[in-house]
């Protein structure tokens, strides 16, 4: 067995070469002579030693796999650094989105029943941004397509599994911000200014 040490760099070493991430197995086919106790304790180590303010990264698990990611704080500058335009889903890509998270496998009819209006063309373009795919079809009549999220989806907004979504609430009219006074908000040299909501 190695010392203690040495795992734990091991670990960090992996971590950091790792393009999309490692999960436990991947970690510990590697390692080889170490169980998953002891590469959780490490990352946790790990993950202890990061956490100062003098770091800009930290280790994540996300869709079930652990990798080194910047903290959010930085991240002006590493869009600066890369000039990408970000990319964008719509309000109606984000219900969309949202609905089939919460529900899956859903079918095209639930989605468009829970939302009101037809959803065809979203569903195609949450399928070519690998954001959603088909799980099968439904045992019913006409046997339509069951869409669920992807691994990118976890990846994207950072969760390690459908577990980590946030819970849904019930709500009542008054919760909705319809025909609430907006307040203001200043922006510097550019006076008050409405907040979204």
């Amino acid at each position: 067995m190695k010392e203690k040490k040495r795992v734990k760099s091991i670990i960090e070493a992996l971590l950091v070469v790792s393009e999309n991430g490692l999960s436990l197995d991947d970690i510990r086919e590697a390692i080889i002579d170490v169980d998953n106790k002891e590469v959780k304790e490490n990352i946790e180590f790990l993950r202890k030693e990061y956490d100062s303010p003098e770091r800009a990264f930290n280790i994540a698990e996300i869709a079930g796999k652990y990798r080194i990611v910047t903290k959010p704080e930085y991240l002006q500058w590493i869009n600066n650094l890369y000039k990408k335009e970000t990319e964008r889903l719509t309000s109606p890509a984000l219900e969309t989105l949202a609905i089939i998270a919460y529900k899956q496998s859903v079918t095209r009819a639930e989605t468009e029943s829970i939302r009101g209006v037809g959803v065809g063309g979203v569903l195609k373009t949450l399928l070519d941004k690998d954001l959603i795919q088909v799980k099968g079809r439904k045992d019913v009549i006409g046997r339509p397509l069951l869409y669920a999220t992807t691994d990118k989806f976890l990846e994207i907004f950072g969760l390690n599994s459908l577990d980590d979504l946030p819970v849904l609430k019930d709500f009542s009219e008054e919760d909705l911000e319809y025909g609430k006074p907006q307040e203001t908000v200043e922006i510097e040299g550019q006076g008050p200014k409405k907040s979204e909501v």
